[in-house]
């Protein structure tokens, strides 16, 4: 009597397994799809996307189409371009909300003052001046006490004036029209001339300095921080009293400010700068 053999069935465990690795390995080729497309402000053609990401034209073009079908990028209807879409600044702009930025810089400020021995600041913009949100205090004696919250001027301050340099002209122009630069000690900047000079020359070196500008018996060095999309949301500073704080030291601290700032600069998903180690 013949008997009727069932054929050998895949396992159940098994499918599921393979199904998640396909899933898994689309999440991550969406992923650096997104963070390509990211980093090229000015957009992306589907050419160049597939040679960074490593995948063929046929999958990008699927993968990339799905995500603006979701409006998570965006393309341009001439050149054909990619660009970040609407809904990913939304997500972005919601987990870089106040508190979180202090949880991130936080850490990374402390790792400053220890290293330079002195207080350090991080500011981003409030109207025409900027808040301190995040401070720390170095080892040493004599230490500034600057709390947190605290709203200082832009103009003369080296905190305000990275964040004057991050404006557009048109911006810039405006907040010259707008705003009384009060001197606050006498070597305030209170000429609006002078000030786009100053601002030239941070917008090519990177790096503000502040010389008892605000505080006569204080001198500061400040550098941008930057988002995933190059916008510069924020200032990164330290600050010590002018006997200690020589303006040698100062300069000489400045390139500490800056890897410290790219490092927290990467925190907030900026791309890591190409002759970093």
């Amino acid at each position: 009597m013949a008997r009727l053999v069932q054929p050998p069935r895949a396992d159940i465990d098994d499918d599921a397994d393979d199904r998640q690795r396909v899933g898994v390995q689309s999440l991550g080729r969406a992923f650096a799809i997104l963070e390509e497309v990211a980093r090229h402000r000015e957009g992306i053609g589907l050419a160049d996307l597939s040679k960074l990401v490593g995948l063929h034209n046929s999958t990008t073009f699927h993968l990339a189409k799905t995500m603006v079908s979701l409006g998570y990028l965006r393309q341009e209807k001439d050149s054909k371009r990619y660009r970040v879409g609407r809904p990913l600044f939304a997500l972005a702009a919601s987990a870089l909300d106040e508190i979180e930025m202090v949880n991130v810089a936080t850490p990374v400020l402390e790792e400053l003052s220890r290293q330079t021995g002195e207080s350090a600041h991080f500011a981003v913009r409030m109207g025409d001046a900027v808040v301190v949100i995040a401070r720390t205090s170095g080892p040493g004696a004599f230490q500034l006490t600057d709390r947190v919250g605290v709203v200082r001027p832009a103009h003369c301050t080296a905190l305000g004036k990275i964040i004057l340099a991050s404006l557009r002209a048109d911006q810039l122009q405006r907040f010259l029209e707008r705003v009384d630069m009060k001197p606050s000690t006498e070597k305030s900047i209170t000429d609006g001339a002078v000030l786009l000079r100053e601002i030239a020359e941070i917008r090519r070196t990177g790096i503000a300095f502040d010389d008892g500008e605000f505080n006569p018996e204080v001198r500061c060095v400040a550098v941008p921080v930057t988002d995933f999309t190059g916008t510069v949301i924020g200032a990164l500073g330290i600050s010590g009293p002018i006997w200690r704080l020589s303006n040698q030291a100062l300069h000489n601290s400045a390139k500490i400010v800056q890897a410290v700032a790219e490092r927290l600069s990467q925190e907030f998903g900026a791309k890591r700068a190409a002759n970093s180690s």
